[in-house]
């Protein structure tokens, strides 16, 4: 964990004014050099909520990507630079003035050339706003909602500027959940299903009720849904509601530590349900030994650094890279990607950091990385998806899930990866909807 007070003393010269503007506002301002400053670096901007575990691990994959271009000679020879503000936007307080404060000092203050944005919080929108008056590019990351994209077809002058790189939008996380629903509905031939979303942004209403109305759609019963709020850590009585329900599949999405307890609950009490969605506390390589072994037969969507699953040739390096630097496998890896390899891509084909062109670069890239062996971006400026129709061996992105079986991920979603892995589904070995006749 990094301290803005012992950077502020060894730059303080430099710094001093900054901080001033930054006392003001209300926050604290992070600079961070990789190397000695020059004015010609290339400043890459990150907004997260830098007191939070998932914020400070999209600094840490930045910050790695920064340290290995650099090292290979920058882009276009000169060195790519850290900047960062917290906007607080993991704390569940939503502050809109906090976070519009942290992008604008981004921009005016530490002279950002882009920006990585974590995309959680529900600033985006927000965002989307501040990048197109500045004429900056937005890297955003976790902010699934349709409209974000759907304003770059709408108004392309406007908002050419914004790109998603963590997930893609919610119709096709819609899609991809209800497929995943399919894939587990053929593993275990059960239909009665709950839903339960951890509050961690605004908006998780219509994304669950997206959800609901996809799965009816293709005949599942959805029996429960439930918000719960950050700092639940007893969900007795949402097992007990979900089960009283008949709930046989429960998906939940769960971002903060938090899980931990959800899931030893889920363990204790052998719950009668196929448990599986993202669960923070275990949804990484540590999970097993951090449950105690409960989080066994649960099913998580991971990215496959975290997994140590090796999708690409990028994907185990950078697991390791990361591990190295900063002595755990939280990184995820759409920050590190963006910053490592698809920005400094689309820099060098355009020949220069000049907005437009950048965008025009963007826009045609297609490349490696170590979540998509086909890395583009669509149309609208969303993740491309799925699997490609013109090269089965070089898919675009894919949503994978792992189970816990006796201490290893599995992969058991999609069946395309299942099958590469040789691997199978296994139920709880207690009684439930899987064992009756």
């Amino acid at each position: 964990m990094f301290d803005s007070r012992a950077l502020t003393k060894i730059q303080s010269a430099i710094l001093a004014a900054i901080v001033i503007v930054a006392a003001v506002a209300g926050s604290i301002t992070y600079i961070l050099w990789s190397g000695q400053e020059q004015a010609e670096n290339i400043k890459i901007g990150v907004c997260a909520d830098l007191d939070n575990i998932a914020g400070r691990a999209v600094w840490q994959e930045v910050m790695l990507a920064v340290e290995q271009v650099n090292a290979n000679g920058g882009v276009l020879g000169k060195n790519f630079e850290v900047v960062a503000e917290d906007d607080d936007s993991e704390s569940g307080l939503f502050d809109t003035f906090l976070a519009t404060n942290a992008l604008t000092r981004l921009i005016t203050v530490d002279k950002a050339d882009f920006i990585v944005n974590s995309g959680r919080g529900g600033f985006s929108s927000i965002y989307q706003e501040i990048v197109s008056q500045h004429n900056k590019i937005l890297l955003d990351g976790y902010a699934p909602f349709d409209e974000l994209t759907q304003k770059v077809i709408e108004d392309y002058d406007k908002y050419k500027y914004y790109f998603r790189v963590g997930i893609p939008n919610s119709t096709s996380l819609d899609k991809g959940v209800t497929d995943t629903f399919l894939t587990f509905r053929e593993h275990t031939g059960l239909n009665k299903v709950a839903i339960l979303f951890q509050e961690y942004m605004s908006g998780l209403n219509a994304i669950i009720e997206g959800i609901s109305d996809s799965l009816t759609d293709v005949g599942f019963d959805v029996v429960f849904t439930a918000i719960v709020s950050l700092d639940t850590v007893d969900f007795t009585s949402y097992f007990a509601k979900a089960e009283a329900a008949g709930a046989e599949l429960t998906y939940c999405v769960f971002v903060t530590p938090a899980g931990l307890p959800f899931v030893k609950e889920y363990s204790n009490r052998q719950s009668p349900m196929i448990l599986f969605g993202t669960i923070e506390t275990v949804s990484e390589s540590e999970g097993w030994e951090l449950s105690d072994g409960a989080c066994e037969y649960i099913t998580v969507g991971m990215y496959p650094p975290k997994a140590n699953y090796p999708l690409t040739s990028k994907t185990i390096p950078f697991r390791d890279a990361y591990l190295s630097r900063w002595n755990t496998t939280m990184g995820s890896g759409p920050f590190y990607d963006v910053v490592r390899y698809v920005l400094p891509d689309a820099i060098e084909r355009a020949g220069t950091i000049e907005t437009d062109a950048v965008i025009e670069a963007l826009e045609a890239t297609s490349i490696e990385t170590s979540l998509a062996r086909n890395f583009k971006f669509t149309t609208d400026h969303d993740i491309m998806v799925g699997e490609n129709p013109n090269d089965p061996s070089n898919d675009y992105y894919i949503a994978i899930y792992f189970q816990w079986q006796d201490g290893d991920l599995v992969p058991v979603y999609p069946k395309k990866i299942m099958e590469e892995a040789g691997a199978t589904y296994i139920f709880p070995d207690w009684d439930g909807p899987w064992n009756k006749p």
